[in-house]
């Protein structure tokens, strides 16, 4: 079973049905998978075949879908890359993944010049208007003679979605046609009470785990979706209210920015049935003041990985009689707690989680990691993931994360690895080492906080150090705080102690925090 396949069904079923609104535009299912059919022919003409890799570094907009489908329709491996990354990370991704062709928008042209005359081999691909040495998204959107080459039976293969490791090298994580199909089209309908009559409404990148979630829903159960371009909380309630929109899925820090628009007239959100919340744990009196507004909306939070999927969820009614909790296991998903010797935890008692559904790959655990043997090696033994949260479960089945993936933060919904930011200061001239913390925001629920040693005979400007960083890694990632110490505490082999850091962090950074 393959994904463009399903949408092909429900474009002979339902043709005049809506699929996707963006940008003002509607597209229905039928002429969706004509322009499907259509970008298939040009990217086969520019060499695209199976498990070659396309990357989609664009916003959103309809053009997303269409090169998404379109290059799964010839058998290759999409690889969405949201555009708040740099040109640095962008390199990256295309090298590991020996990118065939690159889609761009071309308000990156400039930007991304050094990079397209770099990759011998690499075509690409231009998104609003024309690029020398680009072909046009427009001219892909032509009708070709012939019908499309078939795709192998064994080819499974359907995204590349990179997620930053603690060690600062991003991992491509390769996820399956069967682990969309199943997770959206079968796992999440069925506990999360969605169906072909929704109308989904999508605020974060198409290129986000969310983002991607969202749209496989709506297009595996042959629903409508409505794309926002970028997000605002003013225009969100607008498209509800315009739309009927009756799903949509957020991260804390939206439910924040939402909650004035819609105070100011609940009733232009009365469609919204569901919303689907995941990203940092979601506050109680958030919850009750969402739903004090809007009381005939339920809430379903779930708890997810790019590795692993949607892995447990808490119902409506749970998220007050559980609220500290991150759900049950969702039905066909295994969960143990064990501790470093492999062997099962008690009850109550803390220890990292695994997880399993079938082999990999063949449900809704990844494949593994794309030219990371050992790495693969190491996350997925017996068939069972290891996730490296610590958590632990309690008489009723119900799990609790007691900690995160070393070092990670959490900051409006997206994973931000210390590695990978410590890297991006080190680089440098002025540091000679620096260490990243998670701290308490009260709109993206951790921001990042960065305590940097100056090298010998520097005195580096915070300003300077951030720009530096926004260079380097995506702008989310980049320190909100720059605190300067002679010396990072360490211990007596030398390991800074991010504990000590954590300890101090109240006291110093209470004069940025009142800058800020």
């Amino acid at each position: 079973m393959r994904v463009e396949v399903v949408l092909a069904a429900h474009a002979e079923r339902q043709p005049d049905k809506t699929a996707v609104i963006c940008g003002g535009k509607a597209i229905t299912y039928g002429a969706l998978q004509h322009a499907i059919r259509q970008v298939a022919g040009g990217l086969a003409d520019l060499g695209l075949g199976p498990d070659d890799k396309i990357v989609l570094y664009l916003p959103n907009g309809m053009e997303v879908v269409q090169l998404l489908y379109a290059a799964l329709t010839l058998g290759a491996v999409a690889v969405p890359v949201t555009t708040r990354m740099t040109v640095h990370e962008l390199a990256d991704f295309c090298a590991d993944c020996e990118a065939r062709v690159l889609a761009f928008h071309s308000a990156q042209a400039d930007a991304l010049g050094d990079l397209l005359a770099a990759r011998q081999g690499m075509a690409s691909v231009v998104v609003g208007g024309d690029v020398s040495g680009a072909v046009s998204f427009a001219t892909l959107l032509q009708d070709r003679p012939g019908d499309l080459p078939a795709v192998p039976a064994a080819q499974d293969e359907c995204m590349i979605n990179y997620t930053s490791g603690t060690t600062g090298r991003a991992k491509g994580a390769i996820i399956t046609h069967a682990n969309v199909l199943i997770q959206n089209g079968f796992i999440h309908p069925v506990e999360w009470r969605l169906t072909s009559d929704d109308c989904f409404l999508v605020g974060t990148p198409l290129a986000h785990r969310t983002g991607m979630g969202r749209l496989a829903n709506a297009l595996t159960l042959g629903a409508t979706i409505v794309v926002m371009e970028s997000f605002s909380a003013a225009k969100a309630v607008d498209l509800i209210e315009a739309h009927g929109v009756t799903v949509m899925g957020m991260v804390p820090t939206v439910c924040r920015m939402m909650l004035p628009e819609i105070a100011a007239d609940p009733s232009r959100c009365r469609s919204l049935r569901r919303v689907l919340v995941t990203g940092e744990a979601f506050p109680v009196t958030l919850k009750q003041q969402f739903i004090e507004l809007l009381p005939g909306t339920k809430l379903v939070s779930f708890f997810a990985m790019t590795e692993a999927g949607g892995v447990t969820s808490l119902s409506h009614e749970e998220q007050f009689t559980h609220p500290a909790s991150v759900g049950r296991p969702t039905p066909g998903i295994e969960v143990r707690v064990v501790d470093d010797a492999g062997r099962d935890m008690a009850t109550g008692e803390v220890g990292e989680l695994l997880v399993r559904s079938g082999p990999p790959g063949a449900f809704t655990v990844m494949k593994g990691y794309l030219n990371r043997a050992e790495e693969t090696a190491a996350a997925l033994r017996d068939g069972w993931f290891y996730t490296g949260d610590l958590g632990y479960r309690d008489r009723n089945g119900y799990l609790y994360i007691a900690d995160r993936k070393k070092d990670m933060i959490l900051s409006g919904g997206f994973n931000i690895y210390s590695k990978e930011v410590e890297g991006a200061l080190i680089s440098h001239a002025e540091v000679a080492d620096a260490a990243v913390i998670g701290v308490a925001d009260e709109i993206y629920g951790e921001a990042v906080a960065a305590f940097v040693e100056p090298a010998a005979g520097t005195r580096p400007s915070a300003e300077v150090l951030i720009t530096h960083c926004r260079t380097m890694i995506a702008s989310y990632k980049k320190p909100k705080y720059v605190v300067f110490l002679e010396a990072l505490p360490r211990n007596a082999v030398g390991k800074v102690l991010k504990r000590e850091l954590a300890a101090l962090a109240p006291e110093s950074l209470q004069p940025l925090m009142k800058k800020a």
